[in-house]
């Protein structure tokens, strides 16, 4: 059997998204080493600030200033730091309840060991040298031998500042490793040798191209092997106008849903060798390839006639 493929694959998107008029103001605030709280309706002060009370959804304003020092309420120590997390070396997570405030914020603890970590102790901000209005203003925590001021009494903020922070961009990320499974990786191992390779359902007898590994339709496993094309039939197709990012094709071009001979499935392809206003259904094509592509770069007009709709309307 051939080996089964896997590897390293990241998604990833920025997500942008607007502040309103307390998020705002508690991102700018870090900016000016500034942490902002919100009073709830019965009194509490939350950090970070929320702008709807988590009780009675009321929309909530008042904005207190709390300080930068605070006290550990629990912890987790991370032995090995990932990819865009606030340190580079082991630390701890902590939740910290800062002077002034009644609920914890999640940050890094910076210490040697987890020895060095227990709930209880003293810890204050540690803040960036360049800020621009983001939780990441606060590098991290570090321990501090201060003691909470006597009570605690958070003064008032009216929240403005100069320039104010009116939305953030947050880069969601996913790394995984993949592995396509032995069908797949058939077709995958198949298509270096310039050869498309579908399973036969031993049911319904549909070719699944590519290959799934069972029948999406009966639900049985599929191991008979079959070749199918080169040549296909474009069943349906759409004109991209938008140039990707990363993707070195000029716009418009065709990306179409591509029957190949003997396939129960239509595949995705892109349509090239032709103006893009001349690519249609039923239009026959064939596979371009280039030197040491793991696939086809585009697929081009046979010169065959076009194919009868009723050859491939079940693969619409």
């Amino acid at each position: 059997m051939p080996e089964v493929l896997k590897a390293p694959l990241a998604v990833e998107f920025p997500f942008t998204r607007s502040l309103g008029p307390v998020q705002s103001a508690f991102l700018t605030g870090l900016r000016e080493r500034v942490v902002l709280g919100v009073r709830t309706g019965d009194g509490q002060i939350l950090v970070p600030p929320v702008e709807y009370d988590p009780v009675t959804a009321e929309e909530m304003r008042d904005l207190v200033e709390v300080a930068p020092a605070g006290t550990v309420t629990t912890w987790a120590w991370n032995h090995e730091p990932r990819r865009g997390q606030p340190l580079d070396t082991p630390f701890a997570w902590v939740l910290v309840r800062l002077d002034g405030a009644d609920t914890a914020l999640l940050h890094a603890l910076d210490v040697p060991g987890p020895d060095a970590v227990r709930t209880g102790m003293r810890v204050r901000v540690r803040w960036a040298a360049t800020r621009q209005g983001a939780i990441t203003d606060i590098a991290c925590f570090e321990p501090y031998e201060g003691r909470p001021a006597e009570p605690a009494q958070p003064a008032g903020h009216t929240g403005q500042f100069a320039d104010p922070i009116t939305g953030i961009v947050a880069a969601a990320r996913l790394d995984y490793t993949y592995s396509p499974g032995r069908a797949q990786s058939a077709y995958i191992h198949a298509l270096s040798d310039r050869r498309t390779v579908g399973e036969r359902c031993p049911s319904c007898h549909k070719v699944y191209v590519p290959p799934r590994g069972a029948c999406p339709t009966c639900g049985v496993a599929t191991s008979e092997q079959v070749e199918v094309g080169p040549r296909g039939t474009v069943t349906t197709y759409c004109i991209v106008n938008i140039k990707a990012r990363n993707l070195d094709i000029e716009v418009p071009y065709v990306y179409a849903h591509i029957a190949l001979d003997g396939a129960g499935l239509a595949l995705h392809g892109r349509i090239g060798g032709i103006p893009y206003d001349q690519v249609r259904m039923g239009l026959r094509v064939e596979p371009v390839w280039t030197e040491g592509a793991r696939y086809p770069d585009h697929y081009r007009p046979t010169g065959e006639p076009d194919a009868d709709y009723d050859v491939y309307k079940e693969l619409l």
